[in-house]
């Protein structure tokens, strides 16, 4: 008996941090059902996802160390390329969470189910990180999305909440089916839903037209979670009509678990090595940098353009995929945490601008941040960290990674996609700065619609959006621990 409760812990150790969460989630169902109190679930939620945090801290520090009893047919694997992104999903989450709390507390609905679909969809994303089986990539994946459904809806007296809402959940369920369909073709040809057997059943069945097209029906399903061309068109109606909270979720945890679960996928099974896989993302990531940039150029309403910002940056990422291939997870781990960092800090201003619920919508259009420099000159200065590291300034952390994915492609001798990125920066340069400019015009004279409240400094939102803006600074100034940390988050 004994012998069988230390295996037992042994086994559910290395997700001790998951297993948190997962008790929160049914705290905070208990509490919804006894007495509804937005702050009080509100807390818990944060409780739980801290106490996760720093259980999974000690974990990475050795403080909880806990013995490497994973298989190589294993359906999640707890390595430290999962700890470091489950860090960034954590980190996401508490500020999605409290960024949340002063945005809906004036909903008149019920609002205390938003934390909890918050919290499981939590759990699904660090779940997939974790994942290294076909079988729990989608159970992961779904479990991810389906909460999202509600989440992006949730807001649903909003005719745009609810479009968001119904879009998503129309074509992300034809994206499941895609997923699952080139699930099935791959299963037939190697008889296994392993990554790591997969891999090795690769050499005998490589040529296998099951398997080219299992494999292009999943990338192409992988593509449309990540919004990159031409699966992209959700993007922006998407980014517009979530409410500024859930679109923070969507573009920090949902990307990151996304491109996790991508990176350990290709890797894992090898498909990466295959010429038609590489030249098949060769082909999106070159789309998703042409369409993203291009179609930035003309928005005015800044949430939409950071839908079309996040497609060109999903393009910029998958070109370090297809330029360095079995390496390429050190620079998607940096990579995706400076771009969810930069999100929190961009979508966190604009929570902090709509903090007074609204029927109407967000402070989204460009014209509600005329002149806010004079107004809200901290919050001037958020988004001008943000912007600077999502154009690749130097000083900030996006230099850094844009840096290294330009290398990455000069390393793979893949020229053609070098160029991209710097032509698709060049682009990206003119929009983020037409912003950055709008934020110093002169203010409106009429009475502004949309304000921060004089106290958004005090609120735990709006200290996760300035800790947000020190970490990019920190981050670009000295890269270096950041760096190693980001390499040695290998995959076993």
């Amino acid at each position: 008996m004994n012998h069988f409760i230390d295996t037992a812990w042994q086994v559910l150790l290395p997700f001790l941090p998951i297993i948190i969460v997962s008790l929160t989630s049914l705290v905070a169902m208990v509490l919804i059902a006894v007495k509804r109190s937005h702050f009080m679930v509100g807390t818990v939620s944060v409780i739980g996802l801290n106490a996760g945090l720093l259980v999974l801290l000690g974990q990475i520090l050795g403080r909880f160390a806990f013995p490497e009893v994973i298989g190589n047919d294993a359906m999640y694997r707890v390595d430290p390329f999962a700890q470091f992104n489950m860090v960034v999903i954590f980190v996401s989450a508490l500020a999605c969470c409290t960024l949340a709390y002063p945005y809906f507390r004036t909903l008149k609905d019920q609002k205390e189910e938003l934390y909890l679909l918050m919290l499981l969809s939590t759990i699904g994303a660090l779940l997939m990180v974790c994942a290294h089986n076909l079988a729990s990539f989608f159970i992961s994946l779904e479990l991810l999305s389906v909460p999202l459904y509600g989440m992006l809806a949730y807001a649903f007296m909003r005719s745009r909440s609810l479009e968001a809402g119904l879009k998503y959940l129309v074509l992300s369920a034809t994206a499941s089916a895609t997923l699952l369909m080139g699930m099935a073709f791959i299963y037939a040809v190697t008889g296994t839903l392993a990554f790591t057997e997969i891999a090795a059943a690769l050499p005998q069945v490589y040529d296998s037209p099951l398997l080219l097209v299992g494999t292009a029906m999943m990338v192409f399903a992988i593509a449309f979670k990540l919004s990159a061309a031409p699966f992209h068109t959700w993007t922006p109606d998407v980014y517009q009509g979530a409410p500024a909270p859930v679109a923070t979720f969507l573009a920090s945890v949902s990307k990151v678990a996304m491109m996790a679960l991508a990176m350990r996928f290709l890797i894992g099974t090898a498909l990466l090595a295959l010429p038609s896989t590489s030249m098949l993302l060769m082909v999106i990531a070159t789309l998703s940098i042409i369409v993203g940039n291009l179609l930035a150029l003309r928005q005015t309403n800044l949430k939409r353009l950071l839908g079309y910002s996040s497609i060109a940056h999903m393009g910029y990422m998958l070109v370090v995929a297809v330029s360095v291939g079995p390496t390429a997870y050190s620079i998607s781990n940096m990579y995706m945490a400076v771009y969810a960092l930069t999100s929190i800090g961009l979508f966190g201003v604009i929570t902090l601008m709509s903090s007074t619920y609204r029927d109407a919508g967000d402070a989204a259009e460009l014209a509600h941040y005329r002149g806010l420099f004079w107004r809200r000159p901290v919050l001037t200065g958020v988004m001008t960290v943000m912007l600077l590291s999502l154009a690749g300034i130097p000083l900030t952390a996006g230099f850094i990674t844009k840096f290294f994915a330009i290398v990455s492609a000069v390393q793979g001798m893949q020229w053609f996609l070098a160029i991209m990125i710097v032509l698709g920066s060049a682009i990206g340069l003119f929009y983020y700065l037409r912003v950055m400019l709008t934020l110093f015009k002169r203010p409106r004279e009429e009475a502004m619609e949309f304000d921060a409240s004089w106290h958004w400094g005090l609120q735990v939102g709006g200290l996760m959006v300035l800790l947000a803006t020190c970490a990019i600074i920190y981050f670009g100034v000295l890269p270096n621990d950041f760096i190693e940390w980001s390499t040695q988050a290998k995959m076993w």
